[in-house]
């Protein structure tokens, strides 16, 4: 009896964040794609907190939303409480921060696939690549079926070989209880993929019911909401919040802690997997800063049709009866009732050294990656991994030039690189200091920087890039307005700079340079301002920014100058570095191994010094003579 098999020219292994952004990606470039997923009620799931963005995570969200991508929009519609973080700092590392309910986020994002053209869902376990002459030619599912394609993109997220593990209880389960992907694994091994063993966890679940909040502080929303997507009314934002909560652990939640870390699987050597460095459980927190008093506790809800409760920060693996007595010690919670208990989860991903910055394999052509299975933790990393995975699939699907961000564009360009160029022996979370060019990739500008390509892409229309080069227009002639209008030496403007306890005038200054006091800022000089035009939020937000930050702007443009220089120096694609003498040892390992793109990207690999560099230049510079 023949098996079932079909042909599309995508194919997405995978209904994640990435898988999601992946499929929509293709779908909308007009490519056939075909989603799998182990279980459709999986969909865009949020196993761990149901919260989109935070720091760094929102500049990725925003940058997201810029090339075309879907999860801003997502988060717009389902939010339940929004919160700009950071505020009191500079705005490079303001970062948008959302709590969605859990359920209507799935259900939007789901609902958005379903009626995407050139889409179509697939509930079935994909259990093998077919790759022919180091060409990717479609996938096999457990039940038989061949699926061709001309790319395939892995998005298996925590599910692959999963395992959730609390005290001695392990569940052969990907996260929620859903069934894990327990055969692709050993068909990635057979094609000579490395494999690596990483681990996440989340806390338990509560009863609303059960929480005494008149011991928690309040944490209120954002009077005025932001909206992720530059594409949402900000109006339609603009709504009844619920508030999240905060409280904390104390030295009795820690002592119980202590008592019983050799029940835990964590230290016990149960886990074998590697755990975030970032995000660590409550029992790591506890171990390795032991003079810490206590670690903050965040009570948020999980959906406006729920009373269960996500205990952000105590995440775990301790048995559940050791889980119900460290939960009880802390304010607000001694009577707390358990709906799911805490749990690690251990699952398969890849070595990231093995994809291009296109995130196709290097081996095996047309198989790309994205999310999790790339090492790297985090719904929003997962889902601007999912997009340009998905994107430089459909390019070189449609013959068209890939697409590559660098460091100096984009958050996005700074995570794939630090992915497909850094060993990571944890799963990697992106943070504002890993990227060095943040004051001008900012998350209020993610538009400007990126809309473009957005629009080059396909997946911008045309009437959104119309509206931001008018943005763009009315920031450049307010700027050039303010550095054009003069305020002379009068009573009216030395009482206001008195007011604001500025230096008074001895002689006339521009409006930009009374901007450019740490004291003032383009908001406040409206009452000195009778010619000031009407402009929205966004614009005055520029140009405040522009005008505040000019030099320090203008010095990162001079770095990323030098940085361009090194990222123009193209290397070979599969050479070998023993060739080249003078290099130590370990550079050639290291350079054999990543087999950079460019000169900058060798740069940047741990293990190859400054010298090694300046021998591979001389090296290249001569071969090009």
């Amino acid at each position: 009896m023949p098996y079932l098999e079909e042909t599309y020219d995508m194919i997405v292994v995978g209904a994640g964040h990435a898988g999601c952004e992946a499929a929509l990606a293709g779908a909308r470039l007009g490519l056939e794609t075909i989603m799998f997923t182990v279980s459709v009620d999986s969909i865009a799931l949020m196993p761990c907190n149901p919260n989109v963005g935070g720091s760094s995570k929102g500049h990725l969200v925003r940058e997201l939303d810029a090339l075309g991508g879907e999860m801003g929009k997502n988060i717009d519609k389902t939010f339940i409480q929004s919160k700009m973080l950071n505020e009191s700092k500079g705005p490079a590392v303001h970062s948008l921060r959302a709590q969605a309910d859990k359920q209507d986020y799935s259900r939007q994002m789901r609902r958005t696939l379903e009626n995407t053209d050139h889409l179509t869902i697939r509930q079935a376990e994909v259990s093998e690549l077919v790759v022919q002459e180091g060409e990717i030619r479609g996938v096999k599912t457990f039940s038989g079926a061949v699926y061709r394609g001309k790319c395939v993109i892995l998005c298996t997220g925590t599910y692959l070989k999963a395992r959730c593990i609390y005290g001695d209880v392990s569940n052969p389960t990907g996260p929620n209880g859903l069934q894990a992907a327990n055969h692709l694994t050993d068909s990635l091994k057979a094609n000579g993929i490395e494999m690596f063993r990483f681990k996440t966890g989340t806390p338990a679940r509560v009863d609303k019911r059960s929480i005494d909040f008149t011991k928690m502080e309040e944490q209120l929303g954002d009077e005025h909401v932001v909206p992720f997507s530059f594409s949402t009314d900000p109006e339609s934002v603009q709504k009844d919040q619920v508030s999240c909560w905060l409280t904390y652990t104390n030295e009795g939640t820690h002592d119980i802690i202590r008592r019983n870390l050799d029940r835990s699987p964590l230290f016990s050597g149960a886990i074998e997997g590697t755990g975030p460095r970032y995000c660590p459980s409550i029992e790591d927190k506890v171990v390795k800063f032991p003079d810490k008093e206590r670690h903050q506790v965040f009570v948020e809800p999980e959906g406006l049709y729920t009373n269960e409760m996500y205990l952000g920060g105590m995440s775990s693996s301790l048995p559940e009866d050791v889980q119900y007595a460290m939960y009880r010690t802390v304010p607000g919670l001694e009577k707390v009732k358990i709906v799911r208990n805490a749990y690690a989860i251990e699952y398969d991903c890849i070595n990231s050294l093995q994809l291009k910055p296109t995130l196709e394999f290097k081996k095996i052509s047309g198989l790309f990656a994205g999310g999790q299975f790339n090492g790297s933790s985090g719904y929003e990393e997962a889902a601007v991994q999912g997009f340009m995975a998905g994107v430089n699939a459909a390019m070189k699907i449609m013959g068209r030039d890939q697409v590559v961000l660098d460091r100096s564009q984009a958050y996005i360009g700074v995570l794939i690189d630090d992915l497909v160029t850094k060993e990571n022996h944890e799963p990697y979370r992106m943070m504002t200091s890993r990227a060095e060019y943040r004051l001008l990739l900012r998350q209020d500008n993610a538009d400007i920087r990126l809309r473009k390509i957005g629009h080059e892409i396909g997946l911008v229309s045309d009437g959104e890039y119309e509206k931001l080069l008018i943005k763009m227009d009315e920031i450049e002639h307010e700027i050039k307005r303010l550095q054009g209008t003069v305020i002379g030496v009068n009573s009216m403007a030395q009482e206001f700079l008195e007011k604001y306890g500025s230096t008074p005038l001895k002689s006339g200054v521009t409006l930009a340079e009374l901007v450019k006091r740490p004291e003032l800022d383009y908001e406040k000089l409206w009452e000195l301002d009778e010619r000031r035009p009407e402009l929205s939020p966004e614009v005055r937000e520029q140009v405040n920014i522009e005008i505040k930050y000019e030099g320090y702007i203008k010095r990162q443009y001079q770095q990323v100058e030098q940085y361009k220089k090194l990222e123009g120096k193209l290397l070979p694609e599969d050479f070998d570095y023993t060739q080249v003498k003078s290099l130590r040892r370990e550079a050639v390992q290291k350079l054999n191994k990543v087999q950079p793109a460019t000169i900058g990207q060798a740069s940047r690999i741990s293990g190859v010094s400054p010298a090694d560099i300046s021998v591979l230049l001389v090296h290249f510079a001569r071969k090009q003579q």
